[in-house]
């Protein structure tokens, strides 16, 4: 099956739907199928077309930078061209083009599945007023136009108004997870070189943006470190120059101050370094504040390295923790109640374990494709 994948950003630039994109793409690929990204060139730097894993990854020109997008007038161009040369076009919402994709798709005669990631939550201002007024009913054109739509998990769905609308077209694939086990003594030689120390750790993987609650986080440290005086909060991820989020990071720069001596930094680390990272870790903390996270892949990636969870009570979010067991979930923006869970799961780690073939069996990344794989074959039946 010949297979387009459209999203905005693709690597090198990494978020959660950017890892989930590149694991469908590069699965897709393994099984056979022809995959073929389009994506923004949204550096320079990045080569206008190459083939990495099997996948060719085709990157459109932007004319500039917009709040947490870009503009790309040659997309349409771009859009039509590959749209006609596939089966099947799978659509990463949310993506500003999607409703146009949709419709060059229908035209081409190509099945169109929609996955939708999560709801768009921008900063207050008129600009993001107008983006948000904008995006909603082009959001809504292509979910009218897609042949299915993919959710995560049916928790999310059910309480997403937008989700509820497209029932009948919508099929539930849990998020593809894909993380060797940690090396134990390559853990050991990371948390030595990053100078993670002997105490207690809390990891964070993720961009520092407003809806990861990176603030709560920080809010809940002095109680953890009124009983664990040596635990530190160990950060990867894109926390400087994040895509709009310079004026967060401004507001929780006298937050990093004050506990600078408990926080280690370790920005982007290589993916084969992750499983070191999960596994250096005591806890995870998973702090997002609406329904912009849907799931929260980091989760699912931390329990295979053999490290619990503390995650945010949210649709979608709070789905790793109840179907295993291994962690804890509390309240989106409570540190109270977020340090407390943090002590339960430091003070009593080996109750919150699970074995790593109980995590596997209920996120399997395998069986994630095949049913993509299934829904795309609808979809391009149906077009």
């Amino acid at each position: 099956m010949r297979v387009l994948v459209a999203l905005t950003y693709y690597r090198p630039h990494v978020s959660g739907l950017t890892v989930y994109a590149e694991r469908l793409a590069r699965g897709l690929a393994r099984r056979g199928h022809a995959v073929t990204v389009l994506t923004s060139r949204f550096h320079p730097a990045l080569p206008a077309r190459e083939r990495l894993d099997g996948v060719e990854i085709v990157r459109v020109p932007i004319a500039t930078k917009v709040s947490k997008g870009v503009i790309m007038p040659w997309f349409p161009a771009y859009a039509a061209h590959f749209a006609s040369r596939a089966d099947v076009v799978n659509i990463h919402m949310p993506q500003f083009e999607a409703s146009l994709l949709a419709f060059l798709a229908r035209r081409r005669r190509a099945g169109v599945v929609v996955t939708y990631h999560c709801d768009l939550h921008l900063p207050d201002g008129i600009f993001n007023d107008v983006v948000r007024a904008s995006l909603g009913p082009l959001n809504h054109l292509a979910a009218r136009q897609a042949h299915r739509i993919v959710a995560t998990s049916d928790d999310y769905a059910r309480h997403s108004a937008f989700l509820q609308r497209y029932a009948d077209k919508l099929t539930t694939i849990p998020p593809l997870v894909d993380m060797p086990p940690p090396d134990p003594a390559l853990t050991a030689e990371w948390a030595s070189r990053w100078g993670l120390g002997s105490g207690p750790r809390i990891g964070f993987a993720a961009r520092f943006a407003a809806e990861k609650g990176v603030e709560y986080l920080l809010r809940a440290l002095p109680a953890v470190l009124a009983e664990l005086p040596d635990a530190r909060l160990v950060f990867t991820g894109a926390y400087k120059d994040t895509v709009g989020e310079d004026a967060y990071l401004a507001s929780l720069a006298p937050l990093l101050r004050k506990y600078a001596d408990h926080l280690t930094f370790l920005d982007l680390i290589p993916p084969t370094a992750m499983p070191s990272f999960f596994a250096a870790c005591d806890a995870l903390a998973v702090t997002s504040l609406n329904s912009t996270e849907a799931f929260g892949l980091v989760q699912v990636e931390a329990m295979l390295s053999g490290t619990p969870v503390v995650a945010s009570d949210l649709p979608g979010v709070r789905e790793a923790v109840r179907r295993t067991g291994m962690g804890e979930v509390v309240a989106p923006r409570d540190p109270v109640a977020l340090a407390a869970a943090l002590l339960r799961v430091l003070r009593d780690r080996v109750r919150y374990l699970r074995p790593r073939a109980e995590i596997e069996a209920a996120f399997d990344g395998n069986a994630a494709l095949a049913a993509y794989e299934a829904v795309f074959a609808a979809a391009a039946a149906a077009a």
